[in-house]
């Protein structure tokens, strides 16, 4: 099975946005849903009148199971990413692949069953592929494999909501620091899980336990998940002030032969997070922290990490400006065979948290980052911002995407990193047909240097399409 071309795929988003431009917002605005990442959260059952198809393939995204229950329907989706990135040194050049310029494509096709009101299936196969990647890895390619595959039940009553899925399913918590379905990387992350959760007014409990998905990139279908990598989370959440948001989670990482600077052999992984979000005249914030503790082979684990972006956004002012500040720090490993393990684990980041560049990651940091972004037309954002990076500790490395030491630096050097300036501008062309650009430019410290690295400069551009 061959790659799309990217002049076709181009042509096809195109074409089928200017659809999207031509219809109807007055008849449509309450009953079409806006596309989502995750693809199984949307409803498409406001099409049951037949008078609201207004659009090309309506008739696809509504197909009637049951003429007397209009919640039961068979509703077909697609969604298409092609990324073009110039990556110059990844790994700032250091015992890597050299600079590389490549495509990173991606096609994900669905089925939503919706049985009745109470009653989920969800499928999905995807064919993921990098034409004209030096270096392939688990998370560029995935040639034609089952994403997504669950049974879903959930029932409202007077006393709440409660929730429950079975299968191969993909799950994220707030900006996705540290838990996350992986949008930013070509091959995003799945579980095989079993979740539930229950919401009565103010609160919402949660539970799963699951099996994250390895992926392989040789064959059709042979993608796997073990018993020797396992992840469980309980979590509650409150609404507090109103619409504010706290809430905390205990989780188990569990992986089998995990490979450390400092340690090696099973790890077994505890982990306490708590957060608070919100936002009140003008200002927004998010503020999380997370402790580690447990063991990896003999070596007792003790690790940590913060996380905050705060905002305030002029809303009167021409362009909205919105001003940020985040700020991150991250646990290293203090001292070298003391029977005792500091490198933080940050388990399934997000990319698109600090940059798609990938030349920072959530392990022996501390990062300081202003921002400024404004809206200078409708479906337009444009974000500049400057990265300042030191590790926390020099006994441990500095480290790349997604916890990746970087060669020679251990042990070695200054506590600076290095800096780093992003720009980014983010277009929605039409419902569901959005673009992206982004520029990174990372100024290497002298620990990177005399590790015999170079600078790094990153290009990336986006186009997406969601039916």
């Amino acid at each position: 099975m061959s790659g799309i071309r990217p002049g076709v795929v181009v042509a096809l988003c195109v074409l089928l946005g200017a659809g999207a431009r031509a219809e109807d917002a007055t008849s449509d605005a309450v009953t079409r849903p806006a596309t989502k990442t995750n693809r199984w959260a949307e409803d498409w059952s406001g099409l049951a009148d037949p008078a609201k198809r207004t659009q090309p393939f309506d008739d696809l995204k509504y197909i009637p199971l049951f003429a007397a229950d209009p919640k039961s329907y068979l509703s077909l989706g697609l969604t298409l990413r092609e990324r073009f990135e110039s990556n110059r040194t990844p790994a700032f050049g250091i015992g890597g692949p050299r600079g590389d310029a490549y495509l990173l494509q991606r096609l994900q096709i669905h089925l939503d069953a919706r049985l009745n009101k109470n009653w989920q299936i969800f499928a999905q196969i995807e064919d993921v592929r990098a034409p004209g990647k030096r270096v392939i890895t688990s998370v560029d390619e995935n040639i034609l494999d089952l994403r997504l595959a669950f049974l879903s039940y959930s029932r409202t009553a007077e006393a709440g909501t409660f929730k429950a899925r079975v299968g191969r399913q993909d799950f994220a918590f707030d900006l996705q620091r540290f838990v996350s379905s992986r949008d930013g990387p070509n091959v995003r992350q799945s579980f095989d899980a079993l979740w539930a959760d229950w919401e009565s007014g103010p609160w919402r409990v949660l539970g799963f336990v699951s099996q994250p998905v390895q992926y392989r990139f040789n064959e059709p279908f042979d993608d796997i998940s073990t018993r020797a990598f396992t992840f469980s989370t309980l979590r509650v959440e409150r609404k507090v002030f109103g619409d504010q948001e706290l809430s905390a989670y205990w989780g188990l990482y569990e992986r089998d032969g995990a490979r450390f600077l400092d340690a090696t052999g099973n790890e077994s992984r505890h982990v306490l997070d708590i957060r608070y979000a919100g936002s009140a005249g003008g200002f927004d914030w998010d503020l999380e922290a997370m402790g580690q503790f447990g063991h990896v082979g003999r070596d007792d684990i003790a690790a940590w990490a913060v996380g905050s972006r705060v905002g305030y956004t002029l809303a009167d002012l021409p362009w909205q400006p919105r001003l940020g500040l985040q700020g991150d720090a991250a646990s290293g490993d203090r001292r070298r065979d003391d029977g005792a393990l500091g490198t933080f684990n940050p388990l399934f980041p997000n990319g698109y948290y600090f940059t798609l560049a990938g030349y920072t990651s959530y392990a022996n940091l501390l990062h300081l980052k202003p921002s400024l972004t404004v809206h200078p037309a409708a479906g337009l954002a444009v974000s500049a911002a400057l990265g300042l990076q030191w590790r926390q500790t020099t006994s441990d490395a500095i480290y790349v995407q997604p916890s990746n030491p970087v060669s020679g630096t251990a042990g070695r050097g200054h506590l600076w990193s290095g800096a780093y300036g992003q720009l980014r501008a983010d277009y929605v062309f039409a419902p569901g047909l959005t673009g992206a650009v982004e520029a990174v430019r990372f100024a290497a410290g002298n620990t990177i240097r005399q590790a015999g690295g170079k600078d790094g400069t990153y290009l990336g551009v986006e186009l997406r399409y969601a039916w």
